[in-house]
């Protein structure tokens, strides 16, 4: 009598395992179909469940060309030498029209400063940074870290592997017009894979980057991001989303970079991690947002 009720718990063990593991192969499957679309673009995603560890990703193992996604990090290394006192909020940088970087998703610090110089505060530039994606913003940021090695060695100090930061906009924008969009994909300056990406999110939402007001603020400015497309775009009424995005442009028909990662948050407090980064494909950015859109509603259906 043992034999056969032990056949049926370990039947219906399996059987739960299966059920449970299912939307997480629906949901590879349905990303993956997805991906096949911006073919012979390469479109990787990563979707991670942060209170399980659990994730299903596409494309994975590689590096992306962040291009403004590392607005997100470069602000978490800012304050976090905000934290330690090594910088404060109210502290002001004096910026003129000659530190001017063009790009902007609304006109920002850089635009206003085309009437002349003026004192900026670290304040701003954060939220310029990264709610506005104001290149001449974090920029500046930069420099006030001391460089672009300072950001990469904060990621590393707290575990994040995967994310480089070799320069800031104005020097990326150089490299393109002198040695075109190949040549910068190839270097993989300014990169991070799925997974370095994944946990920088990860990380920050669960309190492990910054101190508790500082992570709050960061997840703020990221909620406030001017740009409502891309991944928001398909989320249904209630889903949060906090979220950069970063994009290349198109040159020649192609665009080297069209990305946007977040943390969504469902109304019933759960709660996924998504990196999209699309590279090298000949596609519309109204085409790319709409791919963006639907691993939103892929992922808001799998919570």
């Amino acid at each position: 009598m043992l034999k056969p009720l032990l056949r049926g718990v370990a039947l219906s063990l399996v059987t739960s395992a299966a059920l449970a593991a299912a939307p997480d192969a629906h949901l590879q499957a349905a990303l993956q179909k997805v991906a096949d679309q911006a073919r012979p673009g390469t479109l990787g995603v990563l979707v991670m469940d942060p209170a399980a560890g659990q994730s299903v990703s596409v494309n994975a193992g590689r590096p992306y060309l962040m291009m403004s996604v590392f607005k997100a990090p470069i602000a978490a290394a800012v304050l976090s030498q905000v934290g330690a006192g090594t910088l404060t909020l109210d502290r002001t940088v004096h910026l003129g029209p000659a530190d001017v970087v063009d790009g902007s998703a609304v006109p920002s610090v850089g635009a206003s400063l085309k009437a002349g110089p003026r004192d900026v505060s670290v304040d701003e530039l954060l939220h310029a940074a990264v709610t506005q994606s104001d290149n001449t913003a974090v920029d500046a940021l930069l420099r006030l870290l001391g460089g672009s090695p300072v950001a990469t060695r904060f990621l590393a100090s707290k575990g994040v592997q995967g994310i480089r930061i070799d320069m800031g906009e104005g020097e990326l924008a150089r490299l393109f017009d002198t040695k075109g969009a190949d040549a910068v994909l190839a270097s993989h300056v300014d990169s991070s894979t799925l997974e370095g990406a994944g946990a920088f999110l990860r990380k920050l939402q669960a309190g492990e980057l910054l101190s508790a007001g500082s992570t709050q603020k960061l997840l703020g400015m990221m909620s406030a991001q001017v740009i409502p497309n891309r991944i928001r775009g398909g989320l249904p009424a209630g889903y949060q989303l906090a979220d950069k995005t970063g994009t290349s442009g198109t040159r020649d028909g192609r665009m080297a970079a069209f990305n946007d990662i977040g943390i969504i948050t469902a109304p019933n407090g759960q709660k996924r991690v998504v990196v999209v980064f699309l590279a090298n494909a000949r596609a519309t950015p109204e085409q790319a947002t709409k791919w963006f859109a639907e691993i939103g509603r892929l992922t808001a259906a799998s919570m």
